[in-house]
């Protein structure tokens, strides 16, 4: 199971890095900072969605193998299975990008970059189709898969490469004038899909029971780590913009590769999510609890009880420290102290969060 959520964590980075990149090269030299990816880069990234896509693939073959053998489960899974199939498209678009990378990119000319970005597209469209959304809703899920996904490889990815790649923040300003909309279109994009994509796992007239098993609390965990990541966000989209206004030599990288920390951290959540079993239909009626809503709860649960969202004191509190470690994120910029200090501000604030509300359930 860890080399499975490795596996879709490295497959997320992989496209994130492809599709910021290609953007960032086609965007004119004068609107952001100087970048420069080597091609060796790119083509790791492309040779690892294809090599790490194929884990998944490798799990289900292993599961086969004792009943029907290697070839056979091989065959079967690849010829039969709709991720084997995707695998197979993702395998030849992999080829396609492999082709245009070594024959035609440059990272200093942006004549060719909407064909990587396309490609790459393609390639969330492969992953998609073989997402389980798109096995559990198919037209619906795979649309909103491919929806959710590339809005975040857009906009994590534009943000992973200019944090992570520039040589220099000259023309951040200029920069932050058209990433911006991006971003909160983005970020749209992301709520309005992910809970699409939410409803197809979690009963959302039921949705406090989906605390009570594993998948709920990763997905918990994940949506509050949604909401640091919105702060630095906020930081870096509207209040770096007034520093860099008053002052040209403010330098914003740390801030922004700090923000793309807190992405990643929640690309290794929603890989966790993966391998985990959603609640189903029926959330209510839950028997495999997790071990920390058990640990949490205060009172005595049973499958088909009555649970309720109620704050008391001990929740109570632990809310107000989690709003002050989210505070304590804004402060730390305005007193121009280490950015990656609130790295674990943001780990102690869905912490203290997560706590609340385990703690207010009745």
């Amino acid at each position: 199971m860890i080399s499975v959520i490795f596996s879709e964590f490295i497959i997320y980075l992989c496209v994130s890095i492809l599709m910021g990149t290609f953007i960032l090269t086609f965007v004119p030299n004068n609107y952001r900072p100087f970048i420069y990816v080597k091609k060796g880069i790119l083509i790791l990234a492309t040779v690892g969605i294809a090599l790490f896509s194929f884990m998944p693939i490798l799990r289900l073959i292993f599961n086969l193998q004792g009943r029907i053998g290697w070839q056979k489960g091989f065959q079967t899974v690849l010829l039969t299975f709709d991720i084997g199939k995707a695998w197979i498209f993702t395998v030849f678009v992999v080829f396609l990008l492999l082709f245009f990378i070594l024959r035609f990119y440059h990272s200093d000319q942006s004549n060719y970059s909407w064909i990587g970005c396309l490609l790459t597209l393609v390639l969330i469209l492969t992953l998609s189709w073989s997402s389980h959304a798109s096995s559990l809703e198919q037209e619906k899920g795979l649309i909103t898969h491919l929806v959710h996904f590339t809005a975040v490889s857009i906009w994590i990815g534009t943000l992973l490469i200019v944090s992570w790649f520039s040589k220099n923040y000259g023309n951040w300003l200029m920069f932050l004038r058209w990433f911006t909309p991006l971003a909160v279109g983005c970020i749209l994009s992301t709520v309005v899909s992910g809970i699409i994509l939410m409803s197809f796992f979690v009963d959302l007239s039921h949705y406090l029971y989906a605390w009570t098993v594993n998948y709920g609390n990763f997905l918990l965990i994940k949506q509050l780590m949604i909401i640091s990541l919105l702060a630095y966000a906020a930081i870096n989209g509207i209040f770096i913009r007034h520093n860099l206004k008053k002052d040209k030599n403010f330098n914003p990288i740390p801030w922004s590769r700090v923000e793309s920390i807190v992405a990643l951290l929640i690309f290794s959540i929603t890989a966790a999510m993966g391998q985990q079993s959603p609640p189903g239909g029926n959330t209510s009626e839950v028997y495999d609890l997790s071990i920390l809503f058990e640990l949490l709860y205060q009172g005595e649960y049973y499958p088909g009880a009555d649970l309720q969202f109620s704050l008391n004191t001990t929740s109570s509190l632990l809310l107000i420290i989690a709003c002050l470690f989210l505070a304590m994120i804004f402060y730390t910029f305005y007193k121009k102290q280490s950015a990656m200090i609130t790295i674990l501000l943001s780990i102690l604030f869905v912490f203290s969060s997560y706590l609340a509300i385990l703690t207010s359930l009745v």
